[in-house]
């Protein structure tokens, strides 16, 4: 019998609750493998560039592999509107394989935190992602190219993982 979360991937995006002019950005995922092995992709920051969108012409430019843990560092370039962009994040938290915390501390966003959770559900692995987020220009720029952005960038995310990790979509 499938799993009642064989298909309950979702993206979702709403202002965040404490208040402050900042979004939240929830992705939930479930995978049917095991947790050990789920962290473990996710720990790998090789993988980021095959679960972005091509578009975003993404690079990891610290070189790999790169030994995660709190105080991490990891550089990036990417084009988003065709702008050419440098990122560098912080793990902040790390505890494997339950959770991990990465915070931008330079990069395109005012504030970018993306906590990565992972818990052992129905024989298989659910995925959450919580990025707390804000954008110079407010409201209205991320009306008219964050939110979008950031819905199709994930939407992705978890096709392709669902593709690298043998997982057959619904």
């Amino acid at each position: 019998m499938p799993s009642p979360h064989s298909t309950g991937d979702s993206v979702q995006i709403a202002r965040h609750p404490d208040g402050s002019r900042a979004y939240l950005l929830q992705a939930t995922q479930w995978l049917p493998r095991p947790l050990s092995e789920v962290f473990a992709f996710f720990a790998d920051a090789g993988n980021l560039e095959a679960i972005t969108p091509p578009w975003l012409n993404f690079q990891v430019l610290t070189p790999q592999p790169i030994e995660m843990h709190a105080g991490a560092l990891i550089d990036y370039r990417l084009k988003l509107h065709q702008i050419p962009i440098r990122w560098q994040t912080e793990i902040s938290a790390w505890d494997p394989p339950f959770r991990f915390i990465d915070r931008q501390l330079k990069g395109p966003y005012r504030i970018w935190i993306h906590e990565h959770t992972f818990q052992s559900v129905d024989n298989g692995t659910e995925v959450l992602d919580n990025v707390k987020y804000s954008v110079p220009g407010g409201p209205l720029v991320h009306r008219l190219l964050v939110r979008g952005d950031l819905q199709r960038i994930f939407n992705f995310r978890q096709k392709k993982i669902r593709e690298l990790l043998g997982v057959n979509p619904g």
